[in-house]
């Protein structure tokens, strides 16, 4: 399991362009690694339409957003197109980092038991290192919550 103040899991994932990203690209900046359970579906849309929608704002503070999912590259192409989304959405169907990061969880709805993604953002600092989790999360509000904490660590 992952926790804060421990050192992020490292990985290396293709984007929807089909490139190779790997979390060690990124030190020197903050990340915010956000998990998401599918693409093209209300939640998620949202969620990455927000990260969209505040990208420069994560810009000025020298942050990255990094989306995760289990669909395939070809899918996180569409979606990315469709939404105009200027970051990497990285393809995890073997749900290798899910599994590393503890977001691939035993899921229910209407009853019936399933695995699924639990939508989760991890915050990285420049140096690798985790600063907050954010579990459960609630899509209305949480890209604010997210700016906060980056700023309050700026």
């Amino acid at each position: 399991m992952i926790e804060e103040n421990k050192k992020a899991p490292q990985f290396t994932l293709p984007d929807q362009n089909g490139n190779k990203v790997s979390l060690k690209d990124f030190l020197g900046q903050k990340v915010v690694l956000y998990f998401y359970p599918k693409d093209n579906t209300p939640g998620c849309t949202k969620e990455a339409c927000d990260f969209r929608d505040s990208i420069e704002d994560f810009k000025k503070i020298k942050a990255v957003v990094l989306g995760v999912s289990p669909d395939s590259v070809e899918s996180h192409k569409k979606f990315a197109g469709k939404y105009d989304l200027p970051f990497p959405l990285l393809s995890d169907p073997g749900k290798k980092v899910l599994e590393k990061y503890g977001v691939w969880k035993e899921k229910s709805m209407y009853g019936r038991k399933y695995m699924g993604v639990e939508r989760t953002t991890v915050v990285i600092d420049e140096k690798g290192k985790i600063l907050k989790i954010f579990p459960r999360v609630k899509v209305k509000g949480h890209v604010d919550q997210v700016k906060k904490v980056l700023q309050e660590n700026g």
